[in-house]
């Protein structure tokens, strides 16, 4: 392998001490095109930059390493090409999005001391010990002219945690009452809950499905991108065995800490729970479907209140859900001894409350503070998240 800085044999220096003045040392690590492994230098640079090799290290990659690397190397139809594209487009929107915002609000670039931006996530396994979210946050930065913190999530499963949901600590600080215990609901793609009891204490973690499955199964029959006021699933009726069925799904039963995603709940999962019971039912109605998969995540959500917040009184939601007149109606007759409202009525809109969020978790960053909760992410420890991408 090959070296990119002059050899030097001069001893190392004890750490903290240096001829030339304070100890300014940096390990470098590459992985090249050659495939052969790993080189790593350990470089002391002096006042005016210079480095002074101190030593090195090589590894050789194993062999199914390689052949995995070399499988991701093909550009045409490549998936790692289609993301990178896919992360600069998403950053001109967010961009846009900024623009737009700071002419609204009549707000100065330079005012803003960063932007907290969660990224697009296209991939999700905690279990796996990593969580992937795309967008450029560098490119966002050089097109807002202000700092970008991002990554969030990647810490706190570097720690041993799922890496979300990041939100209740935020939710705790603006929704938290010492008059009674609150859920707060954020009903999005999947549905999440923080567990706001009186003393402080909270819980949180994903119990399901919120409008992912929804909004996929009426784009397929209907062309719609999501389901107005939930219309189409109150035209249909609940098929008992299609949702016991799906709430069989090991994930319901699971303990907290927990979270998912489009990994699990996707569209071929839901045809997987078909066709199962295609030879008893036959084929279902697609308006039925869809009033059973929101009957899922009233379900879903219900049962993990019930379970994880005995002692609630108000259920609060925010996200998209909250606009969805027939799925908070659904949920206001499952739940009928809990006070249920849309955060709105807690002076945060349901729809700001999660940009709101990654604002908060940005402010952490800067100001070096933790922003996970060891208790509902399952992280070892509290852990100052993000990942800073300067102007």
């Amino acid at each position: 392998m090959d070296s990119h800085l002059p050899q030097h044999s001069a001893a190392l220096s004890r750490p903290g001490s240096s001829a030339d003045g304070p100890v300014d040392r940096y390990i470098g690590l590459m992985s090249g095109t050659s495939l052969d492994g790993i080189d790593a230098v350990l470089v002391e640079f002096d006042a005016a930059g210079r480095p002074r090799l101190l030593g090195e290290a090589t590894l050789s990659y194993p062999p199914d390493v390689r052949q995995a690397v070399l499988a991701l190397q093909p550009v045409d139809g490549n998936e790692l090409d289609r993301a990178a594209r896919l992360g600069n487009r998403l950053a001109d929107l967010y961009a846009d999005t900024v623009v737009q915002l700071l002419a609204a609000t009549g707000a100065a670039a330079a005012s803003v001391r960063a932007i907290g931006c969660h990224g697009q996530t296209i991939r999700h396994a905690p279990e796996a010990g990593y969580t992937l979210q795309i967008g450029n946050l560098a490119r966002l930065a050089e097109r807002a002219g202000i700092d970008v913190i991002g990554d969030f999530r990647s810490r706190d499963v570097a720690a041993g945690g799922q890496g979300a949901p990041l939100v209740p600590a935020f939710h705790l600080g603006v929704f938290g009452s010492n008059d009674e215990g609150r859920v707060v609901i954020n009903i999005g793609g999947i549905a999440n809950l923080s567990v706001l009891e009186q003393d402080g204490t909270v819980v949180g973690f994903d119990c399901g499905t919120g409008n992912m499955l929804l909004d996929a199964w009426i784009h397929r029959h209907l062309g719609r991108t999501y389901d107005a006021d939930g219309a189409w699933a109150a035209s249909g009726a609940v098929v008992p065995e299609l949702l016991a069925a799906m709430l069989a799904e090991p994930f319901f039963a699971a303990l907290p800490p927990k979270s998912t995603g489009r990994d699990l709940f996707d569209l071929a999962w839901l045809d997987a729970q078909l066709a199962q019971l295609r030879p008893s039912l036959g084929e279902l109605a697609p308006a039925d479907v869809q009033a059973t998969l929101l009957a899922l995540t009233v379900e879903g959500i219900a049962a993990a209140v019930e379970q994880h917040a005995p002692n609630a009184v108000a259920l609060y939601v925010c996200g998209g859900g909250a606009r969805n007149g027939f799925l908070m109606q659904s949920l206001g007759r499952r739940m009928p001894t809990h006070r249920l409202a849309s955060t709105d009525a807690l002076g945060l809109g349901a729809q700001q409350v999660e940009a709101a969020a990654f604002a908060w978790l940005a402010r952490q960053f800067v100001e070096r503070r933790p922003g996970n909760l060891p208790a509902v992410t399952g992280a070892a420890g509290l852990r100052v998240l993000g990942a800073l991408y300067p102007v």
